[in-house]
């Protein structure tokens, strides 16, 4: 294993993850004009339930991820779909927990022509098998707003459980305080979500209009 800075835990080693249509790669500067970009498609900014910045506001927010790595604290990615070669989105693992070892996705998000399609169940297939094989995680937990039901179906579609609500949780950007609606998927788990994922990845990638 490569050395890692002080205080960063194994689980934030920087990894390549690429699988048909996409590849996941370690978050970096160079790609800020890429998902402001991305970002502009659909206004991302603008969904009250997410942490999308603003126009102009790209380059601070890949600052923080890339300190927040520094520090052990996260593994950030950009999304790049290999079809056409641009940059789609960005997430991330965080609340790394190297004892156990345990982990969490999120920080997702993808331009507006990108969702509803298989690339999300692809970048969640490549994460979680990263987490329950080489990095030996005994559970992968989720964490979104109660207001974002569309997030909530789809985790539920991975075969995570839904294990209850974090209340007066979170402050949102726009100031109002958020309930956070907590998942996990345990290792014992992944092998009955793994088939299932991998089917639904196929079946989206033949029909990529179906759904997210």
């Amino acid at each position: 294993m490569p050395s890692l800075p002080s205080g960063q835990s194994p689980l934030a080693t920087p990894v390549t993850l690429r699988a048909g249509q996409v590849v996941l790669e370690p978050l970096a500067l160079a790609h800020v004009p890429a998902l402001e970009a991305a970002a502009a498609d659909g206004e991302l900014w603008q969904l009250r339930y997410t942490s999308v910045p603003p126009p102009g506001h790209m380059a601070a927010y890949v600052e923080a991820a890339l300190r927040a790595h520094e520090a052990g604290l996260m593994l950030p990615f950009a999304v790049r779909e290999l079809a056409h070669g641009e940059v789609v989105g960005c997430t991330r693992y965080y609340d790394l927990d190297p004892a156990l070892p345990r982990l969490a996705i999120g920080y997702t998000w993808y331009a507006q022509r990108w969702q509803r399609t298989s690339l999300n169940s692809a970048s969640k297939l490549l994460l979680l098998e990263h987490a329950f094989g080489p990095l030996g995680c005994v559970a992968v937990a989720w964490h979104t707003d109660i207001l974002n039901t569309r997030s909530q179906q789809a985790i539920a579609r991975l075969g995570a459980t839904r294990e209850g609500v974090l209340r007066a949780h979170k402050r949102r950007v726009d100031g109002s305080i958020r309930d956070t609606v907590c998942f996990s998927m345990l290792a014992a788990e992944w092998p009955a979500a793994r088939t299932a994922l991998r089917q639904r990845v196929q079946r989206l990638a033949a029909a990529p209009a179906a759904g997210v």
